[in-house]
């Protein structure tokens, strides 16, 4: 049961000795990638070995984790570790080592075992994403509150974000790298940097999406002791309306188009770059497509649909 929460001992020392002296948290995760025997393969190699559950199977688990059984919590447990690592790939390079990033999500995970209720018919897997999603959330802003950034730099970060959201309400999608960098007359090179260190810093202030009333991360984590929503089940509804409604208002391509940029279909969004790959034709034009589809969508609302599944699919 102790791999559950925390990787093997030696293993961790020895990650830990790796990154000692690592200063920023992107060094961190490139010497992560760099090492030899990189621990977390390791660990990778032994939950894959470990067979999934059916849903009868889970069900059956969650009355005896229920009952006290400490057997079945750990099997269950064991069982859904690679759920972790999944969840935990999408928060890379968000300032914490990726070692660290499952270890915070198996507490998660630990905690939607012990709050998990079968009687309500949900998949446990759909369940616990949400608390391992907390978990790592959390992980992340209590670590950004130690990095210090300069003013200017909070500066940059702000109007790139005011200029993000105002192009995405006139284009239908976020601008370039180069775009941005024209319209705050700055350099592509600073932009970037600006992003990145956004990224590292990401704190409950930090703005998200791009609606009119400045939402930010605090308005997305809830309180990880309340009785948790459906929040992976509200998605996997609000994800199959979305796929009957723009049959129904938009051409195929222009559908498959914004399957592909919201990963509507397989929970991936693709870039301009790899829509145009997969139909053979420029980003340009598969911009175009884009903005076709979303003005007509405009007078609907699909549009704050599209977007509110993009933050269920971001975490937030």
């Amino acid at each position: 049961m102790e791999r559950v929460a925390n990787l093997d001992d030696k293993v961790q020392k020895k990650h830990l000795e790796e990154h000692e002296v690592a200063d920023l948290p992107w060094m961190e995760e490139e010497e992560e990638r760099r090492s030899p025997e990189n621990p977390i393969r390791t660990y990778f190699d032994e939950i894959s070995r470990v067979p999934l559950l059916t849903k009868e199977e889970e069900v059956e688990l969650a009355k005896r984790v229920e009952a006290g059984d400490k057997e079945a919590k750990e099997k269950l447990a064991e069982a859904n570790l690679r759920l972790v690592v999944s969840i935990a790939k999408k928060y890379r390079g968000c300032g914490l080592p990726f070692l660290d990033l499952i270890q915070e999500g198996n507490l998660g995970l630990m905690k939607a075992i012990e709050k998990f209720d079968w009687r309500k018919g949900y998949k446990f897997s759909t369940y616990a994403t949400w608390w391992i999603r907390q978990a790592i959330l959390r992980a992340i802003t209590n670590r950004s509150r130690t990095i210090r950034v300069p003013t200017h730099i909070n500066e940059l970060i702000r109007k790139i974000y005011q200029a993000e959201r105002e192009y995405t309400k006139e284009h239908g999608e976020p601008p370039s790298l180069e775009e941005l960098a024209e319209e705050l007359d700055t350099s592509v090179e600073n932009i970037v940097k600006a992003k990145k260190t956004a990224q590292y810093t990401a704190s409950l202030d930090t703005p998200i999406g791009y609606d009119e009333e400045g939402s930010v991360l605090g308005d997305f984590i809830e309180d990880s002791e309340a009785v948790s929503p459906t929040r992976e089940s509200f998605k996997e509804l609000l994800q199959a309306e979305l796929q009957r409604a723009l049959r129904e208002k938009l051409t195929p391509r222009e559908r498959r188009v914004l399957e592909l940029r919201y990963g509507l279909d397989d929970n991936q969004p693709r870039t301009l770059d790899e829509v145009g790959e997969i139909f053979g034709i420029s980003r340009e034009r598969v911009r175009q497509i884009q903005k076709e589809a979303l003005e007509k969508l405009k007078n609907s609302d699909l549009l704050r649909k599209l977007e509110k599944f993009r933050l269920l699919e971001e975490g937030y």
